[in-house]
């Protein structure tokens, strides 16, 4: 098993409102070195031996990060590895969840 350490901060460019309350709260306790603040998230997660980068980075875009505003960076993995069936964390979804949510509904097809 592998650990995969993943750091997801804010584009540059997008107003970190925590980052601002942070840096507030400092300067009222007097740390007024403190200049600009970004607040971000660090992720965990343990993993099967050679699994692809590209499988973290669909569970970063996909559910992890808002991909919109956020980006990622993570570390623990062999770059070198491949991605391969055999190695991907996903599961293929069941067609009928595929297509149920499609035709069950009247009017939409």
């Amino acid at each position: 098993m592998a650990t995969v350490r993943i750091i997801i901060t804010l584009k540059p460019g997008i107003l970190d409102a925590a980052g601002q309350a942070v840096r507030q709260g400092l300067h009222a306790l007097g740390y007024d070195q403190a200049g600009d603040v970004r607040v971000g998230r660090y992720v965990e997660i343990t993993v099967a031996d050679g699994i692809a980068p590209e499988d973290v980075h669909q569970m970063c875009a996909r559910f992890l990060a808002n991909p919109l505003i956020e980006q990622w960076r993570f570390e623990g993995l062999d770059p070198n590895v491949g991605a391969s069936p055999a190695r991907s964390l996903r599961r293929p979804r069941p067609e009928a969840t595929r297509q149920g949510r499609k035709t069950d509904r009247p009017g939409l097809h």
